[in-house]
């Protein structure tokens, strides 16, 4: 099937940009620059498709509207209320949204997943309570589906099914008849306890879905074929009437094949690699969820186990442990046994110094180093102050009165508007010329030209460029204009490379980020062998796309979406 996806947030918030990394977790870029909530990344990784920012719905989304709208008098005098009003935006909003083709077919999707957030009985989810209740009438037979999640508690030994009963209870008498009972649980639930919610929540016993902790998340789909969910979705919606062409269910066949073979034997990897992620946002892991799946992605392409050392860059500075030395001498010992070093992005001048020298350490110790936004800006200060002598090297975002701003304000970005007003979404790198040595480069198939999504203020100061080649770091990768630094690589490393943009963003499961592919590869060990096997991939789709679209090249059934027709499901 062609499926699409839009995330329902009831914050007042107009998007995720402004908020907070550890009290929401990561804040998640779009190709068109929409800064959304983390779950779209799950949707895009998922379902390998490209969202946009309108595919992420917020109470303050749908309030600006309707007041823009009133402002503009399109509601000819009446008296502007949540419901209708409010409620109708809504299912207006969802339906033009959902036929927005969002995969290589560029076609219309044929089904729309709706995550509505919140819980039942939240006062601000209530207008999207009522217009999905609405929804429901509006589709029509067969094109609505409702799936309750509820989590089963185990207390004292013995599975709870009381708060389950009392969420299903309260969002019927909102209106909401779930058809299918997801039962989120740590482990299989007891059969008595499946009879027990299908007789009081008024659904057959198939309708009540287990989905139990697994080893990987990437086995929790297999765990929802096995209970039968395809012959569920089927018989509600009648799915078979929608006869997806024979290339499209090859594809799908294909998909799964693959992702059965990858997930599968995750669990058999006895070999792992430990890579230490140095940020200053640690105490929420889901404030780097797109570096932790990226990563996943990459270790599971080289066959490692992933052992990922959290590691605060706080904790590296030894004037901020000294009433707990402790933590900085654990820190640093997970740096120095690290096989590879990551330092992501991350705003404001808290725990740079530790990064900083974790940066050093990783350049002097020829350990494999990742730097991701401000982690490249990170290595560039690095660089400048040990190798280049430009000591006081910082930047502007650290300290505005420094005579060494080696990372600069990007000129045109508004710096009293914080919201949207960033370097945001799918935009060009060329890789320079003389980098044809580039170990990041062979792993792109050694393309002229990549297209990431970034979302930064500040970069790398045009000043100092030549100094800092001149110490030995390479800019290998430049913008459209050649006028700002978007990638550098040291050529006698074993992997040292720093990107502006975050290719996280644009990381699948069967399709991982190739910087951090790379950086995986380089810390396990098995660099070249990767780098073949991605040129041969690359290759073969080169050959494959070639023959199919003739004259348009890479650019795929999706071209139209691209730049200059060089798109190819999101991404080279």
């Amino acid at each position: 099937m062609k499926v699409s996806s839009i995330k329902v947030d009831p914050y007042l918030n107009v998007d995720a940009g402004t908020m907070n990394p550890k009290e929401h977790g990561e804040v998640f870029v779009l190709d068109d620059g929409g800064e959304v909530d983390l779950d779209l990344g799950n949707y895009e990784r998922y379902l390998n498709i490209t969202l946009t920012r309108e595919n992420n719905i917020t109470t303050g989304k749908i309030y600006q509207h309707v007041i823009e709208r009133e402002r503009k008098g399109d509601y000819l005098g009446k008296t502007v209320q949540v419901v209708p009003h409010i409620t109708d935006a809504i299912q207006d909003w969802i339906e033009k949204v959902a036929r927005i083709p969002v995969d290589d077919t560029n076609e219309v999707p044929d089904v729309c997943i709706i995550e509505l957030g919140g819980t039942v009985g939240d006062i601000e989810s209530m207008p999207f309570v009522e217009a999905m209740t609405q929804l429901r009438r509006r589709a029509g037979k067969h094109n609505f589906l409702q799936i309750h999640v509820s989590y089963v508690p185990v207390v004292n030994g013995e599975q709870k099914t009381k708060p389950t009963q009392q969420a299903i209870k309260a969002v019927r008498s909102a209106g909401l008849i779930p058809d299918l009972i997801a039962c989120r649980c740590e482990r299989n639930l007891e059969i008595p306890a499946v009879d027990k919610i299908a007789r009081f929540c008024q659904v057959d016993v198939e309708q009540v879905i287990v989905v139990r902790d697994m080893p990987s998340i990437y086995q929790v789909p297999l765990l929802l074929e096995q209970q039968g969910l395809i012959p569920l979705l089927n018989d509600i919606l009648k799915l078979e009437k929608l006869s997806p062409s024979s290339a499209l269910v090859a594809k799908g066949h294909h998909t799964w094949t693959q992702w059965k073979t990858l997930t599968t034997t995750e669990n058999h990897y006895y070999d792992t690699v430990t890579i230490a992620l140095v940020g200053k946002y640690i105490d929420l892991h889901d404030s780097y969820l797109s570096v932790i799946k990226s990563l996943e992605h990459s270790a599971m392409r080289c066959k490692r186990k992933l052992q990922l050392e959290w590691v605060d860059s706080e904790h590296l500075e030894q004037s901020t442990c000294e009433k707990d030395p402790a933590k900085f001498h654990k820190a640093w010992h997970n740096v120095c046994t690290a096989a590879g070093i990551l330092v992501p992005g991350g705003f404001g001048h808290r725990g740079t110094e530790g990064m900083i020298a974790a940066a050093k350490w990783a350049r002097e110790n020829r350990t494999p180093f990742l730097g991701i936004c401000l982690g490249m800006q990170i290595a560039v200060i690095e660089f400048a102050r040990n190798v280049c002598g430009v000591t006081d090297a910082s930047s502007e975002e650290f300290n505005d009165g420094s005579a060494e701003r080696v990372i600069m304000f990007m000129p045109e970005v508004d710096k009293r508007t914080m919201g949207a007003t960033m370097r945001l979404g799918l935009r060009l790198t060329h890789f320079q010329a003389g980098s044809e040595w580039s170990r990041l480069r062979a792993l792109y198939g050694e393309k002229d030209d990549i297209l990431e999504r970034h979302r930064h203020r500040y970069e790398v100061n045009p000043a100092y460029i030549e100094r800092l080649e001149q110490g030995g770091l390479s800019f290998i990768g430049k913008d459209d204009k050649a006028e700002r630094m978007e990638i550098i690589e040291l050529k006698d490393h074993p992997w040292f490379v720093g990107v502006q943009f975050h290719p996280e963003y644009l990381s699948r499961v069967l399709d991982p980020s190739r910087p951090y592919l790379g950086f995986v590869a380089a810390s396990a060990g098995v660099l070249e062998g990767i780098t073949r096997e991605q040129l041969r991939i690359v290759s073969e789709k080169e050959v494959v796309v070639n023959g199919v679209n003739g004259v348009n090249g890479v650019n795929g059934v999706n071209g139209v979406n691209g730049v200059n027709g060089f798109k190819e499901g999101g991404r080279f």
